[in-house]
Protein backbone atom coordinates (compact mmCIF):
# COMPACT_ATOMS: atom_id res chain seq x y z
CA UNK A 1 0.00 0.00 0.00
CA UNK A 2 1.13 3.86 -0.95
CA UNK A 3 1.72 5.94 2.50
CA UNK A 4 1.53 9.63 2.00
CA UNK A 5 3.60 11.27 5.76
CA UNK A 6 3.34 14.50 6.03
CA UNK A 7 6.86 15.81 6.53
CA UNK A 8 9.59 18.53 7.43
CA UNK A 9 11.70 17.62 4.49
CA UNK A 10 12.34 14.82 2.02
CA UNK A 11 12.92 11.01 2.70
CA UNK A 12 12.41 8.18 5.32
CA UNK A 13 14.54 9.89 7.75
CA UNK A 14 12.37 13.03 7.66
CA UNK A 15 10.89 14.67 10.64
CA UNK A 16 6.99 14.38 10.43
CA UNK A 17 5.63 17.80 10.44
CA UNK A 18 1.96 18.42 12.16
CA UNK A 19 0.49 20.64 9.43
CA UNK A 20 -0.91 19.03 6.64
CA UNK A 21 -1.93 21.91 3.51
CA UNK A 22 1.22 23.78 4.30
CA UNK A 23 3.88 20.83 5.28
CA UNK A 24 7.12 20.90 2.94
CA UNK A 25 6.76 17.69 1.86
CA UNK A 26 5.13 14.58 1.36
CA UNK A 27 6.04 10.94 1.57
CA UNK A 28 4.95 8.58 -0.12
CA UNK A 29 5.87 5.68 1.19
CA UNK A 30 5.27 1.68 -0.10
CA UNK A 31 4.48 0.43 2.90
CA UNK A 32 6.29 -3.27 1.17
CA UNK A 33 9.18 -2.19 0.39
CA UNK A 34 9.81 0.68 2.45
CA UNK A 35 11.01 2.43 -0.65
CA UNK A 36 9.63 6.52 -0.54
CA UNK A 37 9.29 9.07 -2.85
CA UNK A 38 9.32 12.67 -1.91
CA UNK A 39 7.19 15.46 -3.27
CA UNK A 40 7.48 19.37 -2.75
CA UNK A 41 4.49 20.51 -1.74
CA UNK A 42 3.38 23.33 -4.39
CA UNK A 43 -0.01 24.01 -2.19
CA UNK A 44 2.06 25.11 0.91
CA UNK A 45 2.51 28.78 -0.05
CA UNK A 46 -1.14 29.22 -1.59
CA UNK A 47 -3.25 32.13 -0.09
CA UNK A 48 -6.38 29.62 0.48
CA UNK A 49 -7.16 26.78 -0.18
CA UNK A 50 -3.85 24.80 0.91
CA UNK A 51 -5.62 21.92 2.42
CA UNK A 52 -7.98 20.77 -1.12
CA UNK A 53 -4.63 21.51 -3.04
CA UNK A 54 -2.49 19.35 -0.92
CA UNK A 55 -5.43 16.40 -0.57
CA UNK A 56 -5.35 16.53 -4.38
CA UNK A 57 -1.85 16.25 -4.84
CA UNK A 58 -2.36 13.11 -2.45
CA UNK A 59 -4.77 11.25 -4.05
CA UNK A 60 -2.93 11.86 -7.62
CA UNK A 61 0.03 10.14 -6.39
CA UNK A 62 -2.52 7.19 -5.61
CA UNK A 63 -1.71 7.22 -1.64
CA UNK A 64 -4.75 4.91 0.10
CA UNK A 65 -3.34 6.65 3.56
CA UNK A 66 -2.11 10.24 4.89
CA UNK A 67 -0.47 9.61 8.22
CA UNK A 68 -0.23 13.29 9.42
CA UNK A 69 -0.74 15.72 12.74
CA UNK A 70 -3.24 17.91 12.08
CA UNK A 71 -6.20 17.60 8.94
CA UNK A 72 -8.49 20.66 8.36
CA UNK A 73 -12.30 20.25 7.12
CA UNK A 74 -11.89 20.90 3.44
CA UNK A 75 -8.81 18.70 3.26
CA UNK A 76 -10.96 15.84 5.25
CA UNK A 77 -13.52 15.92 2.81
CA UNK A 78 -11.53 15.86 -0.20
CA UNK A 79 -9.56 12.99 0.77
CA UNK A 80 -12.50 10.97 2.05
CA UNK A 81 -14.25 11.44 -1.06
CA UNK A 82 -10.91 10.27 -3.07
CA UNK A 83 -11.11 7.23 -0.38
CA UNK A 84 -7.86 7.82 1.05
CA UNK A 85 -8.23 7.10 4.91
CA UNK A 86 -6.70 9.33 7.28
CA UNK A 87 -4.64 8.84 10.70
CA UNK A 88 -3.38 11.24 12.66
CA UNK A 89 0.55 10.92 14.33
CA UNK A 90 2.70 13.42 16.18
CA UNK A 91 6.43 13.46 16.38
CA UNK A 92 8.88 11.57 14.80
CA UNK A 93 10.39 10.81 11.69
CA UNK A 94 8.79 9.53 8.51
CA UNK A 95 9.92 5.84 9.14
CA UNK A 96 8.63 5.54 12.68
CA UNK A 97 5.23 7.32 11.41
CA UNK A 98 4.28 4.62 8.58
CA UNK A 99 6.05 1.34 11.68
CA UNK A 100 3.28 2.57 13.72
CA UNK A 101 0.68 2.52 11.13
CA UNK A 102 2.04 -1.35 10.44
CA UNK A 103 1.76 -1.97 13.81
CA UNK A 104 -1.08 -1.16 14.50
CA UNK A 105 -0.57 1.72 16.55
CA UNK A 106 -2.95 4.75 14.87
CA UNK A 107 -6.85 4.80 14.36
CA UNK A 108 -8.11 6.41 11.55
CA UNK A 109 -10.17 9.84 11.81
CA UNK A 110 -13.24 10.19 9.53
CA UNK A 111 -13.50 13.75 10.71
CA UNK A 112 -11.32 17.40 10.82
CA UNK A 113 -8.90 17.87 13.80
CA UNK A 114 -8.30 21.60 13.55
CA UNK A 115 -10.75 24.31 12.15
CA UNK A 116 -10.34 25.50 9.04
CA UNK A 117 -7.27 28.07 8.59
CA UNK A 118 -5.64 26.61 11.58
CA UNK A 119 -1.97 25.98 9.48
CA UNK A 120 -1.62 29.58 8.27
CA UNK A 121 0.64 30.90 10.68
CA UNK A 122 1.00 33.37 13.42
CA UNK A 123 -0.53 36.97 13.10
CA UNK A 124 -2.46 36.19 9.53
CA UNK A 125 -5.86 38.21 9.04
CA UNK A 126 -4.02 40.77 11.70
CA UNK A 127 -3.58 43.19 9.08
CA UNK A 128 -0.87 46.43 9.66
CA UNK A 129 -1.77 46.61 13.80
CA UNK A 130 -1.23 43.12 14.78
CA UNK A 131 -4.75 43.28 15.60
CA UNK A 132 -4.09 45.93 18.48
CA UNK A 133 -6.22 48.61 17.21
CA UNK A 134 -5.26 51.58 14.73
CA UNK A 135 -3.49 53.51 17.27
CA UNK A 136 -5.39 56.68 16.15
CA UNK A 137 -6.73 59.21 18.67
CA UNK A 138 -5.31 57.23 22.11
CA UNK A 139 -3.80 58.96 24.54
CA UNK A 140 -3.64 62.73 25.30
CA UNK A 141 -7.04 64.22 24.74
CA UNK A 142 -7.94 62.26 21.75
CA UNK A 143 -10.86 60.07 21.24
CA UNK A 144 -10.57 56.30 21.50
CA UNK A 145 -11.85 54.96 18.91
Amino acid sequence: MKVCVTAAGSGLEAPMDPRFGRCAYFVIVDTEAMEAESISNSSASAASGAGIGAAQTIANAGAGALITGNIGPNAAETLKAAGVKVYLSHGGSVREAVERLKNGELSETSSASVQAHSGMGAGSGMGRGGGRGGGRGQGQGGQNW
